[in-house]
């Protein structure tokens, strides 16, 4: 968990898309994260407002992690062979 933790506090301040288990999206930029990839979004945005008419007046959101199903992230911002790296580290020192 500390690897993806360390990760995704490298991305506060980007723009990201969160994928809840219920189908519903949810574009924002990303504000902080926790140990638990709890996160915050500010200035969201809806993709579906005519799905959910009741979130076109929500600016900010705290959503916890244990809901979300996938993180779409801006490409040019994940360094993957820095993170191959890192996860191979993490997973040598898990061996021993």
């Amino acid at each position: 968990m500390p690897l993806f933790y360390s990760f995704f506090k490298s991305l506060v301040g980007k723009e990201v898309t969160v994928e809840l288990k219920n189908d519903l999206s949810i574009n924002g930029t990303l504000d902080s994260v926790d140990q638990y990839l709890n996160v915050k979004l500010t200035d969201i945005n809806i993709p579906e407002p005519d799905k959910y008419p009741h979130l076109t007046s929500v600016r900010n959101c705290f959503i916890r992690g244990s809901v979300i199903r996938y993180v779409q992230l801006p490409a040019d911002e994940v360094d993957t062979a820095l993170l191959q790296d890192a996860t191979r580290k993490e997973a040598s020192q898990g061996k021993q």
